[in-house]
């Protein structure tokens, strides 16, 4: 008898194998109807195509529907998609019609509704925070749902993720400048240092992406930087990115106290994996923070790395707390949203274009691991183990059903 993971194991390889085709030459290019509805989330101004990559996909034999308004959050008119080529369309149904949704954030569940039958939608799902119907729906519609999030590329890196958290990193340390200064509710005090004054005190949490280009905006400034991680492999990638040396240590809670007692900044940019990000600020180390300090906790979006923390928004961004200023919103990315969608743009637009040119989909999840890393559903087939498990859901394994398809 074969064993399980053996059958897997050829089936997988099966299923990647290239496929014979009827053509001589080369691959069917596959004309693509893009929709792109207008965002409905409260303070979600992203929109994920900028108007050249429309204009792209257009002159490549696209057809893309945008509705009207869409770019209007990110500065982009619809004239100007209009002149890319897009349709622009009045009623959201009209979008919805398009066999390829493209989404920043998740679709409700009336825009689900909307959706046609075995269409493909490219979106932040954030299925593990989504109800049970949710899924429920979206299989019932037989949906390929790839999470933009999830998708990586040939080196293994997930480019959504870093490009939102370099976008993030640098804002939060103007976001901090801004709010330090007499035009807020600061100290009055100029962000960095000029000769004879002593530097602003930075202290950063968390060494990846979001922490990387905190530092490297607040260097920049002339600030003094402090970085903590528990990954030495993290601390140490970061001094060999920026080039030089800098204070790093890891987690140790006297050692991080002391170094929040000297900060005018203290910057949140701790990313779990899943779930809710640990709590590594208690509140007494707030309360020893120098009055006017300045909080921005970039992890709020995952519950928040100081225990003062509680979820603000774009109008009302900041609040105190021990006489600390706290900023608090989750998607900073939102707050500069023409930049997010040039970034958004130039990470989506070769993707579809190789859906286009591979013939569709199906081709495109068995020629590129990076998709089909994002791929939480397949023609209806819940494809994510985790979600399954935890929902108690019939889940299957994609490359097996990749085999059969």
């Amino acid at each position: 008898m074969i064993h399980k993971e053996t059958l897997r194991s050829l089936s997988i390889s099966a299923a990647l194998l290239p496929k014979e085709q009827l053509e001589p030459v080369g691959t069917r290019k596959n004309r693509l109807y893009i929709g792109i509805p207008k965002e409905t989330t409260y303070q979600e101004h992203r929109v994920a195509l900028a108007p050249q990559a429309v204009a792209l996909l257009v002159n490549n034999g696209h057809d893309v529907v945008i509705e009207t308004g869409a770019g209007k959050f990110a500065h982009f008119e619809d004239a100007e998609y209009s002149e890319a080529g897009a349709k622009i369309a009045y009623d959201t149904k009209e979008v919805y019609e398009a066999n390829l949704i493209l989404k920043v954030a998740p679709p409700s569940l009336d825009e689900i509704e909307m959706m046609q039958h075995k269409s493909t939608l490219i979106s932040a799902l954030q299925l593990a925070m989504q109800p049970k119907d949710y899924i429920k729906k979206l299989i019932e519609k037989k949906i390929i749902a790839i999470a933009w999030d999830y998708i990586q590329d040939q080196d293994g890196i997930y480019p959504v993720v870093s490009a939102m958290g370099e976008i993030a990193g640098n804002t939060s340390i103007l976001i901090a400048a801004e709010l330090l200064s007499n035009s807020k509710m600061g100290q009055g005090a100029m962000f960095g240092g000029i000769s004879g004054v002593a530097p602003t005190e930075v202290v950063i949490i968390g060494a990846g992406t979001v922490g990387e280009f905190a530092a490297r905006a607040a260097i920049g400034l002339g600030a003094s930087v402090k970085v903590f991680d528990n990954s030495i492999y993290k601390l140490r990638r970061l001094q060999n990115d920026i080039g030089m040396r800098l204070f790093t240590s890891t987690i140790q809670p006297k050692v991080l106290a002391k170094a929040l007692m000297r900060a005018d900044v203290a910057i949140g940019a701790v990313r779990s994996p899943q779930g809710r990000t640990p709590c590594l600020v208690n509140e007494k180390m707030v309360a020893d923070m120098k009055k006017g300090a300045v909080i921005v906790d970039v992890s709020i979006d995952q519950g928040g790395v100081f225990e003062t923390s509680n979820v603000t928004n774009h109008d009302a961004p900041v609040f105190l707390c021990h006489d600390i200023i706290h900023y608090c919103v989750p998607n900073i990315p939102s707050r500069v949203s023409r930049t997010a969608s040039y970034a958004l743009s130039n990470i989506f637009a070769p993707i579809i274009m190789n859906i286009g040119d591979e013939g569709g989909v199906d081709e495109v999840l068995r020629k590129y691991h990076g998709v089909r890393n994002g791929v939480y559903m397949f023609n209806g087939f819940l494809t994510n183990k985790y979600l399954g498990e935890f929902y108690k859901l019939p889940y299957k394994d994609l490359d097996l059903l990749m085999a059969a398809f």
